[in-house]
């Protein structure tokens, strides 16, 4: 039994383009950022093209990871930063936006399929498997009127702000439960493609609302 963990935790998205609802998954870094006390450390590292801070919580050595690269490419950053600090694929934590669920809904899913998402199939590329952990944030899909492009690459209103409030809230504290587990998850690394193991994954469904409490749920990964 390992005493202490490296885990490195990755905000996908767009560089120059916080505050849209593709790069959630950075808002949320941020969130964890500023929670832990160290919003202002980030530095740059070319070796992995990206902005990294390294903070201990919890007896855990935690890799926060900001790539610098275009969304469908960010995975060439995860693997290199992975290397370079030495973190095992189902010790790295991708968080993404996830259309399939709505704004206010998040869930964590323990590897499988990119799902369609261009930041997490990089990744699986790039790290040669698909056994990351995954926190989906929910950004809902478009509606008629908007074409995916523009609503993913479009910034949340007013009113989604509210909702988006509470959810780095509990975004932040669903990753911090995380750190104090010995591992993301107990199934040896699979190849990408291995769909049977996937079948046998988790997810655990947070409800996140101004107006209700969370709930948390787990079912069966289709």
């Amino acid at each position: 039994m390992r005493v202490c963990l490296c885990v490195q935790v990755v905000g996908l998205g767009n560089p120059g383009m916080e505050g849209t609802r593709h790069s959630v998954g950075m808002a949320v870094l941020g969130a964890l950022a500023a929670r832990l006390g160290v919003a202002d450390c980030w530095r740059g590292d070319k070796h992995v093209s990206g902005e990294v801070i390294m903070w201990e919580v919890q007896q855990t050595h935690v890799v926060l990871l900001r790539p610098r690269l275009l969304m469908n490419i960010n995975g060439l950053s995860v693997a290199k930063a992975a290397s370079k600090y030495g973190v095992r694929p189902e010790d790295i934590l991708l968080v993404h936006d996830e259309l399939d669920k709505p704004l206010g809904k998040i869930a964590l899913k323990h590897g499988g399929s990119a799902r369609g998402h261009n930041g997490v199939r990089s990744c699986v590329d790039s790290l040669q498997t698909d056994v990351m952990p995954r926190l989906r944030v929910g950004i809902g899909r478009p509606t008629e009127k908007m074409s995916v492009d523009c609503h993913v690459l479009g910034r949340f209103s007013s009113e989604e702000k509210k909702v988006l409030d509470s959810v780095l809230v509990q975004s932040v504290d669903l990753l911090i439960s995380q750190f104090s587990q010995q591992d993301f998850q107990q199934s040896p690394s699979s190849p990408a493609g291995d769909r049977q193991a996937a079948q046998k994954r988790k997810e655990e469904e947070c409800l996140a609302s101004p107006a209700e409490k969370s709930e948390v749920t787990s079912a069966a990964q289709s």
